[in-house]
């Protein structure tokens, strides 16, 4: 979702004139988009403003610098304090008057920092409406934003506010955009992207099944993904829509945290792993070929070593493709950050570790089982030697191939004859 905003940010300064830079030194203006989910990557914005400090003091004033995102929600007083010498402060659901904001800031030398951090995220998607530049082959589109589910670990609330779906007749008109500069697949985003419940084209409600059925209607769109999907928001209309819709991918990033009830309602993730599992076994019911990825906590307050086992055990059951995993990171106004029972670093370390190596080695063997298999492959990008090209099969694997009839967007029949560290190398098949 940063990624898209940083887009929309870029397509805003372009639609009025401004040109990106080739470096920061040749800069006039530098926006960094922040996330805010764990510590560490506050702490890399505090590192880059510091390096970006030097460079304005350099510039005789001639230099300005925005934060925006999540981050500059949050903290947006612990940036004015560390680092004054910031221009603007804007959060997520603001960025549509960045370009307003520079301007002003450059015709008329404003000294005190700019700070909007409103929660309208209407105005937001109204104001960025039909402002796109060129684009890769895939790209993300953002029809959902905020969350209502206030997991007590999470900062989302507190940075892109309550739920919101976009109209369907906006999200059509933007993919088709999309497809008219190249796009040939889009991955549809939200904090909660199965809670969609959008207008509908005759005025009515539409959720996220629906929706898929209407893109999967535009011409020129050959592969539709969307994430991040609840667990408890998986119904029987997705399964559906996995099953008859050719171009929706077997292959759904579902986050389960942790596979322990106990902890699961101290996360206030309103799903028992057992209602996980149904919503597992649903989707391969509907498709036999279907995968999953997921994130995972370890170390979140109170969490036993039963509890950790039985992350463990359900990791086993259900054979992930892919996987994220954190040691949990208490972040600020959240409600597990006062939790008792906060757990060791060590002992998070060493959770972190067996659980990673469980994940790494299901993605291991996941690639492996892919060897002597045929997958539609689109690429994406040269790859680092001649007449090498790199894409992505429907499970979102990077392949690697070699060829002299290949482009950049084309889809192409690929069987894949060995794996490579992260990937799968192959062979085109005419």
């Amino acid at each position: 979702m940063n990624s898209y905003d940083s887009q929309r940010i870029s397509d805003t300064f372009m639609g009025s004139g401004h040109k990106i830079a080739k470096s920061i030194n040749e800069a006039d203006v530098v926006v960094l988009n922040t996330c805010s989910i764990r510590e560490k990557a506050d702490e890399k914005i505090f590192s880059d403003l510091g390096r970006l400090k030097s460079i304005k003091e350099r510039s005789s004033g001639n230099f300005i610098i925005v934060v925006v995102g999540c981050m500059a929600q949050l903290r947006s007083q612990d940036i004015l304090k560390r680092a004054p010498y910031v221009d603007a402060i804007l959060g997520p659901q603001n960025i549509q008057q960045i370009n307003a904001i520079v301007d002003d800031l450059i015709k008329n030398k404003v000294l005190d920092t700019i700070v909007f951090t409103s929660m309208n995220v209407e105005d937001k998607f109204a104001q960025l409406r039909n402002k796109i530049s060129s684009r890769n082959v895939s790209e993300f589109l953002t029809i959902q934003e905020g969350c209502n589910n206030f997991c007590t670990y999470c900062v989302v609330p507190n940075t892109r506010g309550r739920e919101f779906s976009r109209n369907v007749s906006d999200i059509i008109n933007e993919a088709k955009n999309l497809i008219s500069l190249g796009v040939k697949e889009i991955t549809l985003l939200g904090q909660n992207v199965n809670s969609y419940s959008g207008k509908s084209l005759d005025g009515g409600t539409c959720n996220l099944a629906h929706l898929l059925f209407e893109l999967a209607n535009i011409h020129g769109l050959k592969r539709l993904r969307y994430t991040t999907s609840h667990p408890k928001d998986v119904d029987y209309s997705i399964a559906k829509a996995h099953k008859e819709i050719e171009i929706l991918t077997p292959f759904v990033h579902l986050p389960v945290q942790s596979g322990s009830n106990n902890v699961l309602k101290k996360m206030n993730r309103k799903y028992t792993r057992e209602e996980y599992f149904k919503c597992i076994d649903m989707l391969r019911e509907h498709r036999t070929d279907m995968a999953f990825s997921s994130d995972f906590i370890v170390g979140f307050p109170g969490e036993t070593d039963d509890d950790f086992q039985q992350t463990l055990e359900l990791i086993k059951k259900v054979n992930y493709a892919q996987s994220y995993s954190f040691k949990y990171n208490p972040r600020p106004n959240t409600a597990a950050a006062l939790m008792d029972n906060q757990i060791s670093e060590d002992v998070k370390s060493e959770r972190l570790r067996i659980l990673q190596d469980l994940l790494n080695d299901q993605q291991s063997k996941f690639n492996q089982n892919s060897v002597g298999h045929r997958f539609q492959v689109l690429f994406v990008k040269s790859g680092k030697h001649e007449k090498q090209f790199v894409g992505r099969n429907e499970y979102s694997q990077a392949v690697s191939v070699r060829a002299n009839n290949i482009s950049i967007g084309d889809i192409a029949n690929v069987k894949i004859t060995e794996t490579a560290s992260h990937s799968l190398i192959g062979a085109i098949e005419l």
